[in-house]
């Protein structure tokens, strides 16, 4: 039985090593052949725009253009309703492949059988 990940990441640019740390343990469980969806919240909500994620800058940490991409490929992406909704943010916008969705979902996912939650 394949265990999943569900990890919500609050931070962005405003706290970047725990932003940073959320993306990481993302791409890497993707790596590892884990199911992962990855919920952009808050400040992370920016990352969810074409561009944003290539301002981001921290020492010693992996780009996050390219953990973004990975998980991308191998996961899910989805960018909180109320948050896009505060960023005047809508489909139209985000990058292909994110999903704007709700706190009803983010909930389904988090319990679902064999699930891992983690809050950044």
């Amino acid at each position: 039985m394949a265990k999943k990940l569900v990890i919500k990441v609050t931070a962005g640019a405003d706290a970047p090593e725990r932003c940073s740390q959320a993306f990481t343990v993302a791409a890497v469980a993707v790596a590892s052949g884990v199911d992962v969806s990855l919920w952009l919240t808050g400040e992370s909500s920016w990352f969810a725009l074409p561009g944003r994620a290539a301002e981001f800058e921290l020492p010693h940490a992996a780009p996050l253009p390219d953990l973004l991409e990975s998980v991308l490929a191998a996961g899910r992406i989805t960018l909180c309703t109320q948050c896009a909704a505060r960023r005047e943010i809508t489909e139209k916008d985000v990058i292909e492949g994110v999903r704007i969705a709700g706190a009803q979902v983010f909930v389904q996912e988090a319990l679902g059988d064999d699930t891992q939650a983690l809050v950044y």
